[in-house]
This record gives structure tokens, sequence and C-alpha cells, in this order.
């Protein structure tokens, strides 16, 4: 093989390398769908964080946040803050969120059991005497986006 030969087989696989490094994603990116997107707001101050837990079944929401089928946070800024969950297949769910003041990782409360810091929860869903049901918070996720606004209430 002449000089010239090993000057273009070279070449040639140098462009190929390109082509596969540059035009191909990394196999590592998640696919830009199934994304559930949380926009919050009606937070009194930027102090602490916002904490949000996605369930798919009533039987934990939303009280036992360990139990959730995912959990995301979020920094405040100009009393709004976002959540997101990724990779999330199509079905049913509902979304609480509180404002975690002094973050300590946990919702505060009162003797009585009743929440120092803000709640929300999806579908600004609301409790009778008690956190709000999970059908009341409950929406349907297709594969692709969905978009929530949640408003943060102090009790």
């Amino acid at each position: 093989m002449g000089r010239m030969s090993i000057l273009k087989t070279s070449l040639v696989i140098l462009a190929l390398h390109v082509v596969c490094v540059s035009g191909a994603p990394a196999q590592s990116q998640e696919p830009p769908g199934n994304v559930i997107h949380v926009d919050i707001d009606g937070l009194r101050s930027d102090r602490g964080q916002v904490l949000c837990a996605l369930f798919s079944s009533p039987a934990d929401f939303p009280k036992k946040a360990d139990r959730a089928v995912a959990l995301a946070k979020s920094e405040i800024s100009g009393r709004q803050a976002t959540c997101e969950f990724r990779g999330i297949p199509s079905g049913n769910y509902a979304v609480s969120v509180f404002h975690d003041e002094n973050s300590n990782g946990k919702l505060d409360t009162n003797f009585m059991g009743i929440p120092r810091e803000g709640v929300g929860a999806s579908n600004n869903a609301k409790g009778r005497f008690g956190p709000p049901k999970f059908s009341a918070a409950a929406f349907q996720h297709s594969a692709g986006r969905t978009d929530l606004k949640i408003s943060i209430r102090y009790l």
C-alpha cells in the first residue's frame, strides 16, 4: 500500500469517526419524552427548598414520600420553583409538594399535625380536615411531556 492510499484511508476513517461521534446522540442521554414538569408558585420566600413527590397510587399519597414513584427537589428563585420527573411511563399519577423552609428534608407540623410549611398538590387539590385525596390530585400522563402548575398554600 502506498503512502497516498494510507493517507486516504486514514482520512476516511477520521471523517467517519467525526460523523459518528458528533452525529449520533450518546447512549447515556435520556429520550426527550416521558417528562412530568411541575411549575410551583405562591412561595412566601426564597428560603429553603421545594420537595416534590410523584405517586402512582392512593395507598401512600401524599404522606409517605419514601414510597413515591419518584422524588425531586428544587431551589427557589423569585418565590417560584420547578421540579421535573424524567423517564416516567404513561399512567395515572398525583404530585405532592411542600416548601421545606428550613431545609431539614421533612414537612414540619404543629402538635395537631397541621403543616407549618407550605403544601400543594397536582390539580391544586385541597383536603377537608386533612391532606387531599389521590383522586382529587390525579392526572393522566401519556408518553411525552406533561406540564403542571401547583400553587403552594400555607395553612
